[in-house]
């Protein structure tokens, strides 16, 4: 079996008395497990990267914002079979982060869009269940700090 590792950010504003949320809708046609709906900035870990330096790397790429960490969510684990029909366990962690400004070139090729919405919003659009969940998780840690 094959291991993958990507990380990458739940990254929110603080707008009034609310929080919004960024997430993104990928470039292109269908990927190779099928759905490209909204999700949150994520990606493979480069070569000596560590999470959080591929997580913080990925906001800026797919998600054109400068962030900060502030807190890591536990990992989540995925099984699938890539296109040569190979199974893949891939381990996904995101953290927690604050936006701290926009990058002026925007986000990369990767990207086909992004938008700031309310929890909610994010909840309805999300496409994975389990970004969905570690929404809810993000937004706790949040109203309880």
């Amino acid at each position: 079996m094959l291991r993958e590792f990507s990380a990458g950010g739940i990254v929110y504003k603080k707008e009034k008395n609310s929080f919004l949320w960024l997430i993104r809708r990928p470039k292109g046609g269908k990927g190779y497990r099928g759905n490209l709906g909204w999700s949150f900035p994520k990606g493979w870990l480069d070569k000596n990267e560590t999470l959080e330096q591929a997580a913080l790397r990925e906001v800026a790429e797919e998600g054109g914002v400068k962030a900060k960490i502030i807190k890591k969510l536990p990992a989540l684990k995925i099984f699938f079979a890539n296109p040569n029909g190979q199974k893949v366990k891939k381990s996904i962690t995101y953290f927690v982060m604050e936006r701290l400004d926009d990058l002026k070139e925007g986000f990369g090729w990767e990207t086909e869009e992004t938008k700031w919405v309310s929890k909610e919003e994010a909840l309805r659009l999300l496409v994975y269940k389990n970004e969905q969940e570690l929404l809810k998780q993000a937004a706790k840690i949040l109203t309880t700090t």
